[in-house]
């Protein structure tokens, strides 16, 4: 799956579509997201990101591709997800990528199995404490999200306020 490079690209350049998955779970009453800290992968080494990867055939759309890497990545079962809907694609600041960003539903607690050849670390983050944004960026116990994830992050946010009103 290739699409057109939109403005900003070098001409000719194709983007390559990938996915990622925004697992939501609900502990004692407050909604927490599931984050992975990338290990030395060729793009985006050490990057705070959400479960996701690039579009293969065999996935058949992308909402298939989120799931497999959600279940690469974290062991997460594609069966324990219930998609709540996507967002807004986002195209990568660093890479030839357009990124389309799906919400699961996830159980808690849920035993997650960190495949650490993708993933250094797996990161639980209370969404309460993603309220203040500070230069584009957030910052949970010393995590920093930016880029891409920063931006499917504030749609997200953007999402989840439209329902608080």
């Amino acid at each position: 799956m290739r699409g057109s490079l939109p403005n900003g690209g070098k001409e000719g350049q194709e983007l390559s579509h990938a996915a990622v998955l925004l697992p939501v779970y609900k502990k004692e009453g407050e909604c927490f997201l599931v984050f992975t800290k990338r290990t030395k992968l060729t793009h985006h080494a050490g990057d705070v990101s959400f479960p996701g990867g690039s579009y293969e055939e065999k996935d058949g759309d992308l909402k298939n591709t989120a799931l497999r890497e959600s279940h690469e990545e974290i062991g997460l079962d594609p069966k324990d997800v219930r998609i709540l809907g996507k967002l807004s694609e986002v195209r990568t600041l660093t890479s030839y990528y357009l990124v389309t960003p799906y919400i699961g539903l996830i159980p808690y607690p849920y035993d997650f199995k960190v495949n650490e050849k993708e993933v250094e670390e797996l990161i639980e983050v209370p969404v309460s404490a993603l309220q203040e944004k500070n230069e584009g960026r957030w910052v949970y116990k010393g995590h920093v999200i930016w880029g891409v994830t920063a931006m499917i992050l504030s749609d997200f946010l953007s999402f989840v306020s439209s329902y608080d009103a």
